[in-house]
């Protein structure tokens, strides 16, 4: 039974997306892709209306204060244009996973069993001020045939405005009902709290952002919430660590982009390499213009290397920077390196750098993130560079899906069993 108020813009919108979501289940791979490519091509032909639209975002943003790393986010220009309608064609391309069948056999009273994947139905979406993410969240969503429902923040809503008008009349221009693809109305909270409590009408809601974004959605949603988590992300330099490999990884793990989930912000460092890498790691991190947070031993290297090491304090333990900083601890073991990855992490990912495979295997082991690197970056966690082509998110909750969410995980599945007149006795 529905938790939702009988009517309101929100929750009229969501039962035109129930059904919407009823005609695009049964379409044919043909008909979904016709409408990604007739959006694709709308975002190209276009382009001058959505960058006049953003454009004004742009300058409120600019006129509030905000920072210059949020205002890119936010920033839309022809070529950022042109590369979400080719990011919207490459999902063309992907396998279409509606209809696959996961696993099937025959049971030994003769009945066909087949386990197939089928659409979410109704997907919510409640994101920060990326206006990509309207288009990225539509190709996937209609791609694996469910209706979404896009609320982005107040400060994109120009932008999330003309892109979802453009993308609704190609969709209907492609004879797909435009209602499987809607912007949530209103700019409030009041709305996304309507957002979070239309169940029944909204089969999962997604959020994606800051902590502050998932802590509310999960903590206050009774639809149904897969979490895309926050990324306080760790590397573990072992003792047998290649040490020209490990500052590389520990460096392509921060500064390579540090203001996205999969950048480390903790790096810990066995005792029994700590003098050797230590002065290497402060170079390297220096130059790349990161600032360490570091534990007594971290700062006694920085002083006698000149390079100034803030004191580490519990906070920054538990902090997800997304910034030119990173928290270093030397630590006595293995084991206690795992102790306090156990104990600080958001559930993201974690690298070890060994050349020991009896240390690896044990801290792959021990170490419970939806993803664990092995001599290898933490930048690698992400939909694209897993080979699945795409992704909505990636989750850190343990329920239904886990890690960089593809196409996949945008369906459920149904048992369709066959049978010849079977009765059961």
């Amino acid at each position: 039974m529905s938790s939702a108020p009988q009517t309101s813009p929100v929750i009229d919108t969501a039962r035109r997306a129930k059904e919407a979501a009823t005609v695009l289940a049964p379409l044919p791979r043909t008909a979904r892709d016709g409408a990604l490519l007739a959006i694709a091509d709308a975002l190209v032909a276009r382009t001058e209306e959505i960058v006049a639209a953003n454009a004004g975002d742009v300058a409120k943003a600019r006129a509030a204060g905000t920072p210059d790393a949020i205002i890119d986010r936010l920033t839309l220009t022809p070529e950022r244009i042109a590369a979400i309608a080719s990011d919207v064609r490459d999902v063309v391309a992907l396998p279409d996973p509606v209809g696959e069948v996961v696993r099937g056999s025959t049971l030994p009273n003769g009945l066909e069993l087949r386990q197939v994947r089928v659409p979410l139905g109704v997907v919510g979406i409640v994101y920060e001020a990326r206006p990509n993410v309207t288009v990225d969240a539509a190709a996937l969503c209609l791609k694996s045939g469910n209706a979404v429902l896009l609320r982005g923040s107040s400060s994109a809503y120009a932008s999330n405005t003309a892109l979802v008008a453009v993308v609704r009349d190609a969709v209907a221009a492609a004879g797909l009902p435009a209602d499987a693809v809607q912007l949530v109305p209103g700019e409030s909270r009041e709305s996304v709290k309507e957002l979070m409590r239309a169940r029944g009408l909204v089969d999962v809601l997604i959020p994606r952002g800051g902590a502050s974004l998932i802590k509310a959605v999960v903590e206050e949603s009774t639809v149904p919430v897969i979490e895309t988590g926050t990324g306080n992300c760790h590397v573990y330099i072992d003792e047998r660590a290649d040490l020209d490999m490990a500052v590389d990884i520990l460096v392509n793990s921060k500064a390579q982009r540090p203001s996205v989930c999969n950048a480390a912000e903790t790096v810990l460092v066995h005792e029994g390499i700590a003098d050797a890498f230590l002065p290497r790691a402060l170079a390297a991190l220096g130059k790349a213009g990161v600032t360490v947070h570091g534990d007594e031993a971290w700062q006694k290297a920085g002083a006698a290397e000149g390079v100034k090491v803030v004191p580490a304090t519990e906070e920054d333990w538990e902090t997800e920077y997304l910034s030119y900083d990173i928290a270093a601890a030397v630590v006595p073991s293995l084991d206690a390196a795992v102790e306090h990855i156990r104990r600080w992490t958001s559930g993201h990912t974690e690298a070890i750098v060994t050349t020991d495979t009896a240390a690896a295997r044990r801290f792959v082991s021990l170490v419970d993130s939806t993803a664990v690197m092995v001599n290898a970056s933490t930048r690698f966690t992400d939909g694209g560079q897993f080979g699945f082509g795409a992704e909505i998110g990636i989750s850190t909750q343990k329920l239904h899906a886990r890690g960089p969410m593809g196409l996949p995980e945008l369906t459920s599945t149904k048992y369709v069993v066959t049978g010849d007149g079977h009765v059961r006795g």
